[in-house]
């Protein structure tokens, strides 16, 4: 099948606005969302990191399972109201802002080609890409100089993104 329609889950901590690619698919369902909050549950519990709130739409794959999963280490589900896409504005911005800068310029023909790219967009977005309520800085700021040198270029998804930096 060519043409097929993927979905991807994905966190934000609101505060930094680092993003968390937590998986693809083509078919979620109840399973598929409870495995990955298992998943990304360990993965913050073993990098020592907390969340208080979980803000997530009603949708119905995300069943009494999924929200076990975040309730067992004391994070709390904050369910946004039907129809209302601004109680849940950092992920609808995160959304527009992946189509516009890398998806729309793309042509998707499989899942692991969306994996691969989404994933090295992520990447982009936290470590190099400014943002405005962040001051300029990028999500994951590794605390560069801002002096003068050499520039050096490094081409994200195959040139579709440029990244500059001082050279060393």
């Amino acid at each position: 099948m060519l043409l097929r329609r993927y979905y991807v889950m994905f966190a934000i901590e609101v505060e930094r606005r680092v993003v968390h690619l937590l998986g693809v698919t083509a078919n979620p369902n109840g399973p598929w969302v409870t495995q990955i909050a298992r998943n990304f549950t360990s993965d913050l519990e073993d990098a020592g990191r907390r969340f208080r709130f979980l803000i997530r739409d009603r949708d119905a794959k995300f069943t009494a399972s999924f929200d076990a999963v975040f309730s067992a280490i004391g994070i709390e589900e904050i369910q946004i109201p039907a129809r209302s896409p601004r109680a849940n504005a950092f992920a609808e911005r995160w959304v527009r802002t992946a189509r516009e800068d890398c998806l729309d310029h793309l042509l998707v023909l499989s899942q692991r080609q969306l994996e691969a790219s989404l994933a090295e967009y992520v990447e982009h977005y936290d470590r190099a890409r400014p943002h405005r309520g962040l001051q300029l800085t990028p999500p994951r700021s590794t605390g560069a100089s801002h002096g003068t040198g050499v520039i050096r270029r490094r081409d994200v998804l195959g040139g579709l993104v440029h990244e500059y930096e001082l050279a060393a």
